[in-house]
């Protein structure tokens, strides 16, 4: 009887989205009598940071600082219409409807801020920090707070717009069925490295790399953190979580999340991420989502590893150690 020690590789792709029905997503922006920008999106931010990456995406297309955009996230009955957040598609098609809205509100910001100033919109620029400047003039300004101010004041002008994003709905061909899911896909790779005990067939997982490329990570550090709770969660998935961990009795299983198993502090592996951005043509400022697909290929990488290790392939999980003595007991017999 020994501790076996075993590694595993798993590679995966992940659609952002899908295409059934077109998959569309709308969002509004419109300027408060202050200066700050409301979006208004039926996606809902689950903990992933969508109202964050949403601001983000407002604030870089319309010019001002990340701090004057509020993200409102309705619901169906008073917000514009998506899909819905799921097939990890937030980033991606509210962030489009977002540059969309947010550019047609730009414009009628700076048309205002024209009519100030007394030039052509199209010779000023947003210098990010809450002002509107003429192009090699930049001390001939007007800060976005009047610009707000005159157009709901004196001009009577709504600093507002639309967007909607829309990928034209994927057909299966007759003769194949051949269609196209998605517009674009993130990749991942993990290896981990895990001891299996032979006598009692408990794994440990010593360390997990993971290599995603996502497009491009608008907040690297949000990223991040998100990467590195899929992977933990991607673990749990394959060693602990299930709804009935005792069998083949159902009486036995769970009855509330006390006794759900899931990993503590201590079960959790030494973990490395590593980001590779391949900015998506059609994503927002190249962005794709990185979404479900950080839970997914440590699955398969710590099966491989157990498998590594023993030699034996459990293909039920989650691989529990009663399963992997259970194989090591059938294919001492074989």
């Amino acid at each position: 009887m020994a501790i076996r020690r075993g590694r595993g590789v798993a590679a995966i792709n992940y659609p952002t989205g899908m295409n059934l029905g077109g998959d569309p997503t709308q969002a509004l922006v419109h300027s408060t009598p202050t200066g700050n920008f409301m979006v208004t999106l039926s996606s809902v931010d689950l903990g992933q940071g969508m109202k964050q990456i949403m601001a983000q995406i407002c604030a870089e297309t319309i010019g001002v600082p990340t701090d004057r955009v509020v993200i409102d996230t309705a619901d169906t009955d008073t917000g514009p219409h998506c899909m819905g957040t799921f097939a990890s598609r937030g980033t991606h098609r509210a962030g489009n409807a977002v540059i969309q809205a947010a550019k047609e509100a730009r414009q009628v910001m700076l048309e205002v801020a024209a009519e100030e100033l007394e030039v052509n919109a199209s010779d000023l620029e947003t210098d990010g920090e809450g002002n509107i400047l003429v192009k090699g003039a930049p001390q001939k300004s007007i800060s976005i707070f009047d610009v707000a101010l005159s157009a709901h004041f004196k001009l009577g002008r709504s600093i507002s717009g639309r967007g909607m994003f829309l990928i034209p709905r994927s057909y299966p061909e007759k003769e194949t069925g051949a269609m196209k899911p998605s517009t674009c896909y993130a990749h991942a790779c993990t290896m981990a490295e895990v001891e299996v005990d032979d006598e009692t067939g408990e794994v440990t997982v010593l360390t997990v790399k993971n290599v995603f490329e996502i497009g491009r990570a608008l907040n690297p550090k949000m990223v991040e953190q998100q990467l590195v709770g899929g992977s933990w969660m991607g673990i749990s998935h394959a060693l602990y979580e299930t709804t009935e961990p005792y069998y083949p009795s159902r009486d036995h299983g769970g009855t509330d999340f006390n006794q759900y198993l899931m990993p503590g502090p201590g079960d959790l592996a030494e973990t490395e991420i590593i980001v590779l951005e391949r900015p998506s043509a059609d994503g927002p400022f190249g962005a794709k989502g990185p979404g479900e697909m950080c839970a997914n290929p440590q699955i398969p990488a710590v099966a491989n590893a157990v498998f590594d290790a023993v030699g034996v392939r459990i293909d039920t999980l989650p691989i529990t150690p009663e399963r992997i003595l259970r194989a090591l007991k059938t294919q001492a017999a074989g």
